[in-house]
């Protein structure tokens, strides 16, 4: 059994971040895992299953919503700021550490897609993480936006950017757009049927909505944490792609781990990106509970 318990902490003494910590029975401390999700969503997103999977295991899990979203305090809401997620990810160990129920020094992060970016970086600049799983990971926005935006509309795009940098220079709230959204005349981060199905699942506590900030998008074309992968060594990492992803795309991901140094793993999963969290959930589940247990237990 496992008892699954809502928790909060603050981040760096400016914002109040919750989420779910799962304490498993028997005598601790245990080692532990900390998680959050990918770009724009919540924890309900499919990934609460990874959490108790490694509860399971023996380990306390902690699922953190990124501030601006969820439970989680922050303003603006909807507002994706990679380097801030990373930070606060640093006082979502740090809060670990402090439980008792909890080896501080058997701690391993768990992270996908945009957050699998977020645990490459981790992995490459927090030596209190023994391991790291990076899950579909995104390693190039600049690269990725290639793939999503055909050249022709680039200038709309960028000046789309540049009205809503204008917009707030003149103290005006930043812009917002849809996450996913089938219709082409609607802004949105994504048109792909498997993300519109992934994003508008129904979510229990009613606090994500399908809308993100302008200056989210920039952001992310500006993330390359894949230019982190090779300083994670020592720490040993597992990377999970899947075959046919069009989102954070298969040959980056492969590439990076190309260059990661060792120790490191790779596990390949059949169909997209999404896979990981559904159809193929007992192979990337299952390849990050054996990584742990070897580098944790």
């Amino acid at each position: 059994m496992t008892e699954r318990l809502d928790v909060e902490f603050d981040a760096e003494g400016a914002v109040t971040l919750r989420g779910w910590l799962y304490v498993p029975d028997g005598r601790g401390p245990h080692p532990a895992v900390t998680m959050a999700s990918g770009y724009a969503a919540a924890k309900e997103h499919g990934i609460e299953r990874f959490a108790q999977a490694f509860a399971d295991d023996g380990f306390v899990v902690l699922l953190h919503d990124h501030r601006n979203f969820g439970a989680s305090d922050g303003d603006p809401r909807h507002d994706v700021d990679p380097w801030r997620q990373i930070a606060d990810w640093r006082g979502a160990i740090s809060f670990l550490e402090s439980r008792p129920e909890v080896d501080a020094e058997r701690i391993g992060v768990w992270g996908t897609s945009y957050a699998g970016g977020h645990a490459i970086v981790l992995g490459a600049t927090d030596p209190r993480l023994r391991c790291v799983v990076a899950q579909v990971p995104t390693i190039s926005g600049f690269e990725q936006g290639l793939r999503r935006v055909p050249p022709e509309a680039e200038a709309a795009l960028e000046e789309a950017f540049a009205d809503d940098d204008r917009a707030q220079a003149r103290g005006e709230p930043p812009g917002y757009q849809a996450i996913v959204s089938a219709d082409p005349a609607v802004p949105a981060s994504y048109r792909a049927p498997d993300a519109i199905d992934f994003y508008l699942q129904p979510i229990p506590d009613g606090r994500w909505q399908n809308t993100v900030t302008i200056r989210s998008t920039r952001a992310a074309r500006m993330y390359e944490p894949g230019g982190w992968i090779g300083r994670v060594s020592p720490t040993p990492l597992l990377v999970v792609v899947a075959l046919n992803d069009t989102i954070t795309v298969t040959d980056l991901a492969l590439a990076a781990y190309e260059r990661a140094l060792e120790p490191k793993r790779l596990e390949l999963v059949p169909g997209g990106h999404f896979e990981p969290y559904l159809s193929n959930f007992p192979e990337a589940s299952g390849a990050a509970r054996a990584w742990f247990r070897e580098h944790l237990t």
